[in-house]
């Protein structure tokens, strides 16, 4: 099974596709783990995207697409993924058709998590991350159990820069204008589907596994 989640930034991407990878054996392919890992390493790909990251901006195709297709060629991939923040234009959604073409591969569902632009901003506000694992926490509905340090390694949490209101209102400006056509693009050719996003996380992967089931 090879998905692509899409979704406004804190739509609760992440969430579901580590969910369908503990019940799927999917391999998660996060763009945004992948490029903050690279940040992480001092790595030249990493010193190119941060600026744009760090002001709310897509990181230009030929960067994501060049990761992208290193990552899906990797072993675990080959078993089925979830893809996690790709494609975010339709540039990057015609690449990868031509990615998986050359594998003789394809996808199987495309689903749009749909969330409201205030969902978003309170989502994004009070989220705090693991510099260390990489481990996300949401202040009031996911906290750490001890305030203020990761529970995997008592590292302590960050704001993001990327998760900042100035940010946000940019990503969500950004979604709009560049990935939110992404739906006509996969609607024309029958593998969209849309759930509402803003319930419970329970509540989202039931609806979720009645659109992969369907």
């Amino acid at each position: 099974m090879n998905l692509i989640l899409l979704g406004p930034p804190g739509a609760g991407k992440g969430t579901q596709a580590k969910r369908l990878v503990e019940r799927f054996g999917l391999a998660h392919v996060s763009t945004g783990d992948i490029l903050r890992a690279a940040i992480k390493s001092g790595s030249e790909l990493g010193q190119k995207a941060k600026g744009y990251m760090d002001r709310g901006e897509l990181v230009p195709d030929d960067l994501v697409v060049g990761i992208i297709r290193e990552r899906i060629g990797q072993p675990d991939c080959a078993k089925g993924f979830v893809l996690d923040g790709f494609p975010r234009t339709v540039p990057q959604a015609e690449a990868l058709d031509g990615m998986l073409s050359a594998a003789s591969c394809r996808l199987d569902r495309v689903v749009a998590l749909e969330v409201s632009d205030q969902a978003v901003l309170e989502r994004n506000t009070k989220r705090r991350s693991c510099p260390t694992c990489g481990a996300t926490y949401h202040l009031v509905n996911a906290p750490p159990k001890k305030a203020g340090v990761c529970d995997r390694d008592a590292t302590p949490l960050v704001h993001r820069p990327d998760d900042q209101p100035e940010a946000i209102l940019k990503r969500m400006e950004e979604y709009r204008q560049k990935t939110a056509p992404l739906k006509d693009f996969y609607r024309k050719v029958g593998l969209l589907r849309e759930i509402d996003g803003s319930g419970a996380q329970d509540d989202v992967a039931r609806a979720l596994d009645r659109q992969l089931e369907g």
